[in-house]
């Protein structure tokens, strides 16, 4: 860890004393943002119960946040560029802290639904440019490091949620939960205004329209993928599918024509990248179906209570925590998109070793499947982040920090989505987690078709760098 903050001649980045401050103030943000996710899913019944309303719309308690973060992290990748990333991260942390105190206080559903579509709002400020924050902060030969740790922090973040959400509602009700974010949020606004890096303003105006058509594609899809998990009719799944392709087709045509567009495409013809990128989505897909047929898969067929599933899924995520930075660290030496294809391979094992367990199988068969899948998630992620900001120029970081979140978020609700399908139709467990291997599958495909290209790159950048150091020497 202490390497993360050392100081070499040449260094781009903050120097090493200040990297401290600026990662603690990353780090929390992060932590309220992703805790939060799982952390607010165990309290519904209570909240459903405590407010007096049906378990069915309770449920809107954790989608219109996840709805109003998706849709905003373009918006909010690209806003940062008109107005600094220190502003728009700071302005998120707060706008997180107060809705999170308005959630608190809120004493009927409306209100407490207002203020979690202002988290999410918050959420997607502080998510959409984290990643190029880091890249801001660290200097390059750090990268891979950095975005372990940034890995590490997102799986324990997930991991603590809903260990966090059972022992406070066990001792208190649950507005103490949103209440818990305000010491940290307060902690992080003072940090993140202090310590992260001031930039110049780009000059210039802001894709309005762009931003609308974004908006738009993003809630249409949600809505969408939300209506396949909750047996919506069809016919109202199609048309919020229609109203998502239609704003798609209308944001592609501004981003072709805008002067300052909100997601510049000529970041999409750097090949590494975009395989990254569908190596990313695809990836995430898998792992989204896998969390949830794998619930029903330990409740339904093999018996497990909720509590006892709760500790089933342990091993990915702490094998994510564990892996993740070391997996960075050696993204800073090796071909990352080979450590990235290693990674996928572990994943699609597990998964398909998992979709072959029978009714009977022990708790230790379940547990080394989730270790191997965790161990080969953590050994995909951090490298592939490393391609994905290494890979853009520095000027379209923030850009390629806001893609990669939404496709992150975009991936996870597809897999969610797709498992809802696959269950209406009656198809068993199993066939929904061999989907998930097929999209692993494909994701490991994306990411093998790049290690060509990632060797080169390191070679060259080898080559360079004994130039200049000869060039020194002389």
């Amino acid at each position: 860890m202490s390497r993360l903050f050392d100081t070499r001649e040449g260094d781009d980045g903050l120097p090493g004393p200040e990297r401290r401050l600026a990662v603690l103030a990353l780090i929390l943000g992060t932590l309220m943002a992703v805790v939060d996710t799982t952390m607010i899913n165990i309290a519904l019944p209570s909240i459903a119960a405590s407010l007096e309303v049906p378990a069915s719309r309770a449920v809107w308690v954790t989608n219109l946040f996840q709805i109003s973060c998706a849709a905003f992290l373009l918006v909010f990748a690209a806003l940062s560029q008109l107005l600094s990333r220190r502003r728009i991260y700071v302005a998120g942390v707060g706008v997180f802290t107060l809705a999170s105190l308005g959630a608190a206080l809120s004493a009927s559903l409306e209100s407490l639904l207002l203020f979690r579509a202002l988290q999410g709002l918050g959420a997607a400020a502080m998510l959409s440019i984290g990643p190029s924050i880091y890249r801001q902060v660290f200097p390059s030969r750090l990268l891979g490091s950095a975005l372990g740790l940034s890995a590490l922090v997102v799986a324990g973040g997930y991991a603590a949620g809903p260990a966090v959400g059972g022992v406070l509602l066990s001792v208190a009700d649950w507005p103490w939960l949103f209440a818990l974010h305000l010491p940290l949020g307060a902690v992080a606004l003072v940090l993140a205004w202090r310590a992260l890096p001031r930039e110049a303003r780009r000059e210039g105006g802001f894709d309005w329209a762009g931003a609308l058509f974004s908006v738009a594609m993003l809630c249409g899809f949600f809505l969408a993928m939300d209506g396949v998990g909750h047996g919506m009719p069809a016919w109202q799944v199609a048309a919020w599918l229609g109203v998502s392709l239609a704003a798609a087709t209308l944001f592609l045509g501004r981003q072709r024509r805008a002067p300052h567009p909100l997601m510049p495409l000529d970041i999409f013809r750097e090949p590494r990248f975009s395989l990254a990128l569908v190596a990313q989505g695809t990836a995430f897909v898998g792992q989204g179906l896998a969390f949830v047929a794998l619930s029903f898969l330990f409740q339904q067929e093999m018996g497990f209570t909720p509590l006892e599933t709760a500790w089933l899924f342990t091993p990915w995520p702490l094998a994510i925590m564990l892996v993740g930075p070391r997996a960075g660290r050696l993204a800073d030496r090796l071909n990352p998109s080979l450590l990235s294809s290693a990674g996928l391979g572990l994943l699609l094992l597990g998964l398909a070793l998992l979709a072959r367990l029978g009714a009977e199988a022990s708790v230790v068969d379940v547990l080394w499947r989730m270790l191997l899948c965790g161990v080969g998630f953590g050994l995909f992620q951090p490298p592939n982040n490393r391609e994905l900001m290494g890979t853009v120029p520095r000027e379209r970081s923030a850009n390629a920090s806001g893609v990669m979140s939404t496709s992150r978020t975009v991936g996870q609700s597809f897999g969610v989505a797709l498992v809802g399908a696959f269950l209406a139709t009656g198809m068993p467990i199993q066939a929904t987690l061999w989907l998930g291997a097929f999209f692993t599958l494909l994701a490991l495909g994306a990411s093998l078709a790049r290690v060509p290209m990632a060797g080169a790159a390191q070679r060259h950048a080898r080559e360079a760098a004994a130039r200049e150091a000869a060039a020194a020497r002389e």
